[in-house]
């Protein structure tokens, strides 16, 4: 992470989200509008499909390879697993690695204030959905990503998947045609894409909203259980931001955290190392509602 140090060290203004986005709005638009599909393409293989691309993609792609591997290095893994990790996150069309991570980090940099690229002091829908049909100008986001991925940007597998994320995704909706026609593509991707979606955004929306925080912090971040059930943990967002380069973000019994399970599975097969975790001695709960 010295990278991201760096970059917080010697940051220049952030450039302005003025840019509108009509391609991804329409695309966002155009799934949702897919999911009514189901009405008439629904098989059980199609449910038991959407749910594994689900646990895969999102679970294993988004929670473990791009935020918790990616963005806050919190534990080393061979490029054998990390790579891998990073396709099924592109699959979610969340958008490539670089792309992802420099928003992510951006956001730890000033969470929830001036700078946030998804702050929940602007509200609700705007850290859930709306800040995505805004962005910087080409130039500019291309000296943003400078400043918060120059990790990530010398990796020609990232600048690859942050070219074809698309084209992957259509290839993996032709085989789902292929193999159990309509019902799994719609499942598989309309369902799928839209589930994820807003699990993720949750996290920024509802977990900066609702619950209760153990870390008395600055930002409006919070510990959300149904969250974290919908994001493999992910909405223990609280201690997540209390303790940022941490792979657990579950910390008190109670708070289940799969993304942290499969990384200690990982660990235990001899594919995971230097797992980063919170020390004990720093662990003062507070334990406050949030502010609805």
């Amino acid at each position: 992470m010295a990278d991201l140090k760096q970059a917080r060290s010697s940051a220049p203004p952030f450039p302005p989200r003025d840019k509108f986005a009509p391609v991804k709005a329409a695309f966002l638009i155009a799934a949702h509008l897919g999911v009514v599909l189901v009405f008439w393409h629904t098989t059980w293989a199609a449910v038991g499909v959407c749910i594994l691309l689900h646990a895969t993609c999102g679970g294993l792609g988004v929670c473990v390879g791009y935020h918790r591997l990616l963005t806050h290095r919190s534990f080393k893994c061979p490029r054998a697993v990390e790579y891998p990790l990073a396709f099924l996150g592109a699959l979610t069309m969340e958008g490539g690695p670089i792309d992802w991570v420099a928003n992510h980090r951006q956001h730890h940099q000033y969470a929830d204030e001036a700078g946030d690229p998804h702050s929940a002091r602007e509200g609700f829908f705007w850290s859930h959905l709306l800040w995505m049909m805004w962005t910087p100008e080409t130039q500019a986001w291309d000296r943003l990503t400078q400043r918060y991925v120059p990790d990530l940007r010398r990796v020609p597998f990232y600048r690859f998947l942050g070219r074809t994320y698309v084209e992957w995704s259509a290839l993996l909706a032709v085989a789902l045609y292929l193999v159990g026609g309509w019902p799994f593509v719609v499942w598989g991707m309309c369902v799928r894409l839209v589930v994820t979606y807003h699990s993720t955004w949750f996290v920024n929306s509802a977990s900066h909203t609702f619950g209760y925080k153990n870390f008395d912090i600055a930002d409006l971040s919070t510990n959300c259980w149904w969250v974290a059930l919908l994001t493999y943990g992910e909405g223990w967002h609280n201690n997540h931001h209390a303790f940022p380069a941490s792979a657990r973000h579950g910390l008190r019994p109670w708070e289940v955290d799969l993304s942290y399970g499969f990384i200690r599975l990982l660990k235990s097969l001899g594919l995971a190392w230097d797992v980063r975790t919170p020390p004990v001695e720093k662990l003062h709960y507070t334990s406050t509602r949030a502010a609805a």
